[in-house]
């Protein structure tokens, strides 16, 4: 049998060995929870893995860890005594009041009743707070049943994961910042490329909510026609701003946009400060949230179909010019055969008639009025048969080196001369040098005469003419401008159309317009015009200069 002392020392060794082993288990918990939160980078995550080894090596009643990040705020995760997850168990308000008042970083006890849980019946509480950048943001609580199952070894313990939490922690929180600073950036980036790609696009696009709140505005509508700047519009409603088209119409069709989901493309036109006439085709794209389908936005493209327009209209003008011309070839000669036929008849009675002819009755002054009708008409008649002979002539002409200066200089003296209206002011500007151009000198002035004479006609009450031209890259601009009651914009398409007037019966052919288009565009040039009612007309010449 061993001696009392040998039995002591047997105690001894056996306390030494079983401490040994004690000391081996918690490092080689330390250790392996350390391996496992390498992996982990999301604060939840160490949140759960700390809770639930914590709670099975301390055996404790329930186990909670709460950190407080910038981006996410208050993330806990606790369990229970069996390891099982408790859900909505802990008292964030008690918590961020309780970070907020920065504790002290020594871990302590709460004995009786805890302010961590929400539903506390056990008696203690261990506290351990979790310093993370200098800061305490978050702590470690276990509850135990007895507070002497809280020994000093489960405490150092405690103490330990919570240093190694707050690495863990600290460790996620500065993966998170550069994270979230990484995806604001791309995002950022991807913003100023899409802005890119809208503003590259040659229309103009801007994006409306359901209130009709501007939440895009690209750069085609900053620099366009109503040329405001996009931090000026958005947030703002779009009737702010779209003035020129009447509201009532722009809500519905924004309306419909809504409610159907379906393009809708719309083609108008716009009438500038200067009188000229820009078309537009408009397209109204609904956009559809992708969970939903419901249409949450309206996009509206708008492109300037100007050029396309006037190209269109020039050709179709072109077609009719030439149709009228070779009518006019193939009946113009038979016509004015008969018509002079009819006016020498005419003249023959009227001269009978005044030499006594057919006596002194009544009936003579009614057969003087028929005739003079007669003969008058038939001369208007031959006036139009003629406007008609100049669509079918070839107008090669005598092509020279022509100073457009003299033109407008001696057509002014021409009109003066004609005194055709009264309380017209005629004023030429030229340049002293002005480029040369290849035309045919009488055929240049027939057109400024016509258009001169038409803008004379639109100020019976008197007004200003004025002639002018000027070079602008290759070539030469005329522009024969008035102050009359100008052109309305529904007339505006048809005015170079042949027979279309907008003078009283008798008082024109609708050639002139006309002709005046025919001569220009064979010289190489365009014929345009711009117009805004009571104020006046600006007919312009574009004329490329000798090559």
């Amino acid at each position: 049998m061993l001696s009392p002392k040998e039995i002591n020392k047997s105690k001894r060794i056996t306390k030494v060995v079983e401490k040994k082993s004690d000391s081996f288990d918690e490092l080689k918990f330390i250790s392996e929870l350390g391996k496992s939160l390498l992996a982990v980078l999301q604060p939840k995550a160490i949140n759960q893995i700390v809770a639930t080894s914590l709670q099975k090596i301390t055996k404790s009643a329930s186990c909670a860890v709460v950190i407080y990040t910038d981006e996410n705020g208050l993330i806990g995760s606790s369990v229970n005594e069996f390891g099982e997850k408790i859900e909505d168990d802990l008292n964030t308000a008690n918590i961020k009041s309780w970070l907020a008042m920065q504790p002290n970083s020594i871990s302590f006890w709460q004995e009786e009743v805890g302010d961590f849980f929400l539903n506390q019946t056990k008696k203690t509480e261990y506290i351990s707070p979790l310093l993370i950048s200098e800061e305490v943001r978050g702590a470690i609580v276990v509850e135990f049943d007895e507070k002497y199952k809280c020994s000093e070894k489960i405490r150092r313990l405690i103490e330990a994961v919570a240093q190694i939490t707050s690495i863990s922690a600290s460790r996620s929180m500065g993966y998170g910042k550069v994270l979230t600073e990484s995806i604001n950036i791309a995002r950022k980036e991807q913003q100023v490329f899409t802005d890119s790609v809208l503003d590259s696009l040659p229309v103009s696009l801007y994006v409306v909510d359901r209130e009709f709140r501007v939440v895009a505005w690209n750069r085609h509508r900053e620099v366009g026609v109503l040329g405001l700047p996009r931090e000026e519009v958005i947030g703002r409603n779009i009737f702010d701003f779209l003035t020129k088209q009447p509201r009532a119409k722009l809500v519905r069709e924004f309306e419909r946009a809504f409610q159907t989901g379906e393009i809708e493309r719309i083609e108008q036109h716009t009438i500038e400060n200067d009188g000229t006439t820009r078309h537009w085709l408009v397209s109204k794209v609904p956009m559809r949230d992708r969970k939903t389908n419901e249409v949450t936005h309206v996009i509206t493209v708008g492109e300037d179909i100007t050029m396309r327009v006037d190209a269109m209209r020039a050709v179709t003008r072109a077609e009719k010019l030439a149709a009228v011309g070779r009518l006019a070839a193939g009946v113009v000669h038979e016509i004015n055969n008969p018509l002079a036929t009819i006016s020498a008849c005419a003249e023959a009675l009227e001269l009978r008639v005044s030499e006594g002819v057919f006596g002194d009755s009544e009936e003579i002054i009614d057969l003087r009025e028929y005739l003079g009708l007669i003969r008058s008409e038939a001369f208007r008649c031959k006036s139009i048969t003629n406007g008609l002979l100049d669509f079918s002539r070839v107008r090669s002409g005598n092509r020279v080196p022509l100073d457009i200066s003299d033109v407008l200089k001696s057509s002014a003296r021409l009109l003066s001369h004609q005194k055709r209206g009264d309380n017209i002011d005629i004023s030429v500007e030229v340049p002293s040098k002005l480029l040369l151009v290849s035309a045919d000198e009488g055929q240049i002035q027939q057109a400024v005469i016509a258009l001169a004479t038409n803008a004379i006609d639109s100020m019976p009450n008197g007004g200003e003419l004025i002639l002018r031209a000027y070079a602008e890259k290759n070539r030469v601009v005329v522009e024969v401008k008035d102050t009359g009651i100008g052109i309305s914009s529904d007339n505006l398409p048809k005015i170079f159309e042949p027979f279309f007037t907008t003078k009283e019966v008798g008082k024109g052919t609708g050639l002139g317009l006309a002709v005046c288009y025919g001569i220009i565009t064979e010289h190489g040039g365009r014929l345009s015009v711009r117009s805004t009612p009571e104020i006046g007309t600006t007919f312009t010449m574009f004329l490329p200069i000798k090559s």
